[in-house]
């Protein structure tokens, strides 16, 4: 890590700018935002601010413009209060007179929390950090403030105004969750660059984020297999020559076929070092069926692994030092379908090997399926962000970080 972070810095008495990302999932229908783990974290952070008598202004996002979820931040106020013991204040304003009254008005061990960043049109835009200091985000908090401590990870592939911004005009430090996604996603990518026995699982319904995974690590070789499932599973079979039926709509349906170009030309390159299923689980009359896929199409659709591929991954899962996974490896949320992520998680929680998983569904999997995330050695909060780490590709909040 080339950043500072609160280690280096005394808060005490000052006016901390945080910057945390608290978009979380939201049902519509209840119009309420759900518990979540990125709230927990990034509580501790605030805690630890408010606890060394710092005057913290938190900054967040929900949603974006035009989703159900573009929403204030009222919901997330009351839990980040909930989970640090301290009152964080929501504030109906971002760069108004109501926040500057509000932020002048700070006392130490106080926190408000300043309503969704994304409210304003100039936050979304993909500028520089001197040109993002110019506009009316930074112009009008940051003269009020004395530092600026980004602790957004999962936000960090954004070049946005809050993101980046202050890092040009104010001492900026990365705050606990960003130090500690950066750390633990450090120490694994150099144990793979000493190791030849690395594993990541790779599925989920994204194509495109394991497909830039498996670009970047296989050409760099810091990977050695990739046991494939999901949507990208089913993408490598067809790369493979197979016809999967009903299945096939589905992929065209949702354009996921239109990645299978890419996913022929890594089975061409690479063909010993990514694993497809050898059978697949379906729904005949309500009920789960395995069929292999030598016996492929097949009318109904494609929901899970099957248990002989399931057995074939956890073998090679057993043998290596690291594993990461990234997607569930099915329709984990149907019952009878949540068998092969069940079965890769636990595997990943009770074999001693470095683990990493990420992802919001691999993250929502873990807690449906009631696997410990403390057994695994990184949990990361990150989703786009950490498809961008590990492809290799630089993370412009961090960029702002290190040049701060």
């Amino acid at each position: 890590m080339t950043f500072k972070t609160l280690d280096e810095v005394e808060v005490s008495n000052k006016v901390v700018i945080l910057r945390i990302d608290a978009n979380v999932p939201y049902d519509v229908k209840t119009k309420r935002i759900s518990e979540s783990d990125r709230l927990i974290e990034h509580a501790k952070t605030i805690k630890e601010l408010l606890e060394a008598k710092a005057k913290v202004v938190v900054l967040a996002h929900q949603g974006r413009k035009g989703e159900p979820d573009f929403i204030p931040l009222q919901q997330h106020a009351k839990l980040l209060s909930k989970y640090c013991g301290y009152e964080v204040k929501w504030i109906d304003d971002v760069v108004g007179s109501k926040a500057v009254k509000a932020i002048k008005e700070l006392s130490a061990g106080e926190a408000l929390l300043l309503d969704n960043v994304r409210f304003l049109e100039e936050e979304t835009k993909d500028v520089t950090p001197a040109e993002h200091a110019k506009g009316k985000l930074v112009s009008t908090l940051a003269p009020l403030a004395d530092l600026f401590v980004n602790d957004a990870f999962s936000a960090a592939h954004r070049s946005h105004a809050s993101l980046v911004g202050f890092t040009a005009v104010l001492p900026s430090y990365a705050g606990r969750v960003m130090e500690k996604e950066i750390k633990g996603l450090e120490d694994i990518l150099h144990v793979m660059a000493i190791s030849k026995y690395d594993t990541f699982v790779l599925g989920g319904a994204k194509p495109e984020d394991p497909l830039n995974i498996l670009d970047h690590m296989f050409k760099t070789r810091v990977l050695e297999k990739a046991l494939t499932c999901g949507v990208l599973g089913l993408l490598f079979l067809k790369a493979k020559g197979f016809e999967l039926g009903s299945t096939d709509q589905f992929l065209q349906a949702k354009g996921y076929i239109d990645f299978l170009p890419r996913a022929k030309r890594l089975w061409k390159r690479y063909p010993q070092r990514i694993e497809i299923p050898i059978d697949v689980a379906v729904e005949v009359e309500g009920k789960r069926a395995e069929v292999r896929v030598e016996d492929l199409p097949i009318a109904s659709q494609i929901m899970d692994i099957g248990k002989r591929t399931i057995e074939k991954y956890v073998s090679i899962i057993k043998e290596s030092v690291v594993v990461g996974m990234k997607g569930p490896a099915g329709v984990y949320e149907r019952k009878g379908f949540e068998v092969g992520t069940r079965a890769l998680l636990k595997t990943m929680a009770t074999t001693n090997v470095i683990s990493l998983i990420g992802g919001g569904h691999t993250l929502d999997a873990l807690a449906k399926l009631g696997i410990e995330k403390r057994n695994f050695t990184h949990v990361s909060l990150g989703g786009g962000a950490l498809i961008v780490y590990l492809s290799g590709k630089p993370l412009p909040a961090i960029e702002a970080l290190e040049k701060a």
